[in-house]
């Protein structure tokens, strides 16, 4: 018999609708259910594609004694990190305080008050390595709550009184300037491994708003450091085997230093981030090799993650069916000699087993192994690797597929709305455009209330009930700014507007200082706020750099004024761990360079090359003359009967130009 979970919209909860476990969703209801049964709470947090949130589900979950135990002695609460990320984020904090580490899946157990008392992450079903067993644990916090009940309640009371007391006030900083961008470099270059690329060592994680923000130095200042940095992770990542080698798109990461074996789940916003950043770098360097990853990249989006909606589903698993009914992870992307030969016959095997890397031994488990680009591609002959390449991806369709975590969440769809549209303007690919096109409009139609308020996601046409958080807004708003420069439909623009207008007045405090969550949003035990980037933009970092470029479209002194003030934790981080606030030195460096608005009156090619432009953060405007699209255009008019580019910085322009040559040497 199903449980609570099966009305909900989450494909994670919905794998667990049919747990003998009693789930309750997120909800006062269940806090009212501990408080009358004077019992504590479990709180349970994974997400769909996550590799260990299965295991545990399938081994203590699925398990009739262990279910049995939960429902007489707790009221059980699971969460998608993905839908609720506020509730993820405040105990996240507090399991990581408490045990130094954190991870998914996350168990807590809290009062019926909501307050933490105990912490972990995936619980064995028997002790192992140290660890006591899930039942264990639950016997023990059993145990502590009818026997030690003041102990546990002065705890969480600690608990809660510190996390209080971490609020961040950095809005009256200044913006980090040229000097603090050149020490966030040096000490990327310190962290840099120059052997592999990327930073630090195993796991390894795609770095893409770091790139971002080495991309935009080197536009601004020439360092050639930061280009070769950029380029060559981008080189190994692109050649490893976090790189799906067949049907393009990347991993969430690398389990080694060598980028050879990922975790094979498959992120959104990891491939709108990374297809992004091989476009600018290609739009840096002409790198032929940047140009054919951000397009599969792009073409991955559009084939395995689109929705019959027209928005794009969240994640691709890792593991899947490997044939016998067992679900393994990697199932579904490596190969072994033996299965090469079976699809390709005994020659071209032979020379995909040398171009892709497949070994006897093996360069995963049970001897198979990960794709792999490990010589030049040169040495072989183009023609025999693409029908190599398109045979094999035909026999890996037909292998049982990893599952689809189908929500639509606004804020990544704004980071694959942004990555689309360039990556489609780029390339003359209209197709890509389209796409980008389409999913906006489903968070408009979906998402967006007629107050401009953002729902968080959505599954097969249905809005889910969580309100959308900092990132949603600014995110969103990200991408809508993209689509208005390279579509030169300002509706897109006045969206942006609308959504920045909400992370004004209900995200941002007197200070400056923005939080995760609205001011009248559901009140946990404290208001998350975190500006680090990690897998995504920090809400408060992408704030910053949407406010800036809408400023940079509109003139808007307050939203450049808040731009600015978002900048201080920059300033304050960046110098001191610039790995974990790539975006928002990005952001520095659009803020330092100006950034640049460019309107163009007239089509042609001055419209492309404007969009070529690498100078930090630049914003286009485009339309015919008399348009009133958008303010940049306002005033503007063809030169000679010639269409006109006109650069300006703070709505002061230098003098127009007609010439492609000299803009491209105006906004290069």
């Amino acid at each position: 018999m199903a449980n609570r979970l099966a009305h909900e919209t989450s494909p994670y909860l919905l794998q667990h609708a049919e747990n003998p476990v009693d789930w309750w969703p997120w909800s006062e209801e269940a806090f009212a259910e501990a408080r009358r049964r004077d019992v504590p709470v479990l709180l349970s947090v994974g997400y769909s594609s996550c590799h260990w949130c299965h295991v545990m589900a399938h081994e203590s979950f699925e398990d009739r004694a262990t279910a049995d135990y939960l429902n007489a002695h707790f009221v059980s609460v699971k969460v998608d990190r993905e839908e609720r990320p506020d509730v993820d984020a405040v105990y996240m904090e507090a399991v990581q305080a408490a045990t130094g580490h954190g991870g998914w899946p996350m168990t807590v157990f809290l009062t019926p008050d909501a307050e933490p008392f105990y912490f972990g992450t995936y619980y064995p079903p028997e002790p192992r390595h140290g660890m006591p067993s899930f039942r264990q644990v639950l016997q023990g916090v059993h145990q502590a709550w009818t026997e030690r009940r003041g102990e546990v309640t002065d705890v969480a009371g600690k608990i809660v009184q510190d996390l209080a007391g971490r609020q961040l006030s950095y809005g009256d900083a200044q913006a980090p300037g040229e000097a603090e961008l050149a020490q966030a470099l040096l000490g990327l270059t310190r962290e840099y491994d120059p052997q592999r690329g990327g930073f630090g060592g195993a796991p390894k994680f795609p770095p893409s708003m770091v790139i971002e923000f080495l991309l935009r130095h080197h536009a601004r200042t020439g360092a050639e450091g930061a280009l070769q940095m950029a380029a060559d992770t981008c080189e190994r990542m692109a050649r490893g085997g976090i790189y799906d080698q067949l049907g393009g798109g990347f991993a969430r990461y690398s389990v080694d230093r060598d980028w050879v074996v990922p975790h094979f789940e498959k992120m959104l916003y990891d491939n709108a981030l990374l297809c992004r950043v091989y476009a600018h770098l290609w739009r840096s360097t002409g790198s032929e090799p940047a140009r054919r990853v951000a397009l599969e990249t792009a073409d991955f989006l559009v084939r395995e993650l689109r929705t019959a909606e027209g928005g794009f589903a969240s994640a691709l698993d890792a593991d899947s069916d490997d044939g016998t009914g067992r679900h393994v992870e990697g199932a579904y992307y490596v190969w072994t000699p033996e299965q090469l030969r079976e699809v390709l016959g005994d020659s071209d095997a032979d020379l995909a087993a040398q171009y892709f890397g497949v070994t006897e031994e093996g360069t995963f488990e049970h001897g198979a192994s990960v794709l792999q680009l490990p010589q030049q591609e040169g040495v072989f002959d183009a023609d025999r690797v693409l029908s190599v390449r398109e045979r094999l991806l035909a026999a890996r369709a037909r292998r049982p597929a990893p599952g689809r975590d189908d929500k639509v969440v606004a804020a990544w769809n704004g980071l694959a709305i942004a990555a689309l549209a360039e990556t489609g303007a780029y390339f003359d690919r209209p197709d890509l455009v389209e796409a980008a096109v389409a999913a906006a409009d489903l968070l408009v139609r979906l998402h967006l209330d007629d107050q401009g308020r953002l729902t968080r996601t959505s599954k097969d046409g249905r809005a889910g009930g969580n309100a959308g958080v900092l990132e949603d807004y600014a995110d969103v708003a990200e991408g809508f700014l993209a689509l208005a420069s390279v579509t030169g439909e300002g509706v897109w623009l006045d969206f942006a507007g609308l959504l920045l207008d909400h992370v004004l007045t209900r995200f941002t405090d007197a200070t400056g200082s923005l939080y995760d969550t609205a001011a009248d949003a559901e009140r946990l035990i404290r208001r998350p706020q975190d500006p680090t980037d990690n897998a995504v933009p920090s809400g408060w970092t992408a704030a910053a750099g949407a406010l800036l470029s809408y400023a940079a479209h509109t003139g808007s002194e307050a939203h450049r004024t808040a731009a600015e003030r978002a900048l201080g934790v920059v300033k304050a981080l960046g110098p001191r761990v610039p790995r974990f606030v790539g975006w928002g030195l990005a952001v520095a460096e659009a803020y330092v360079d100006g950034p640049r608005e460019v309107a163009v009156v007239g089509d042609g090619e001055l419209r492309r090359e404007a969009l070529l432009g690498t100078a930090p953060g630049m914003v286009v405007a485009f339309g015919e003359e008399g348009s009133d699209e958008f303010p940049l255009l306002a005033g503007r008019s063809l030169v000679g009967g010639q269409a006109a580019a006109y650069v300006c910085r703070h709505f002061v322009c230098e003098a127009p130009t007609t010439e492609v040559e000299r803009l491209r040497a105006a906004v290069r």
